[in-house]
């Protein structure tokens, strides 16, 4: 019997998939947890419609974000900090900062997570930090760090 798996199901296939189930294991035990459904024609209909919409949603939000990353990529972001000698700063630059002064300077939301910084900034200058915008997309931000 064909059926449509709703969840995954270990050695069977994935949530999606439409695969063939002897009439006993679909009837006794996938169709009792709703593990899945039988493959008529309106439910692969249905399949269909849910992977064609599940699609167009993800090329929009990936669209979306190219947009922000070519935004992020023109930005810099400029934050003040007190330093001592030497340009070393009393304490850190730490992302959520970053993303701080990104929100106030260029109204760019973006959650601090996003931004990788291996450690946190400890000296004034130039910086330029990896921005992970959506698997596969990626920008690069300025920062300059000053004198308060």
């Amino acid at each position: 019997m064909k059926v449509i798996l709703l969840q995954d199901v270990k050695g069977h296939g994935k949530k999606g998939d439409v695969v063939n189930a002897s009439d006993g294991f679909a009837r006794n035990y996938l169709f009792p947890r709703k593990l899945a459904v039988e493959a008529t024609e309106k439910n692969l209909r249905e399949l269909k419609n849910k992977q064609a919409a599940e699609a167009k949603r993800r090329q929009q939000e990936f669209e979306e974000a190219q947009k922000l990353a070519d935004a992020i990529s023109k930005a810099e972001v400029v934050v003040k900090a007190k330093s001592g000698e030497g340009g070393k700063l009393f304490g850190s630059i730490t992302n959520k900062e970053i993303a701080d002064a990104l929100k106030k300077d260029h109204n760019i939301d973006l959650d601090r997570k996003k931004i990788v910084l291996q450690e946190p900034i400890r000296s004034l200058g130039n910086f330029e930090l990896d921005v992970k915008v959506y698997p596969e997309v990626s920008a690069k931000l300025k920062v300059r760090v000053e004198e308060e």
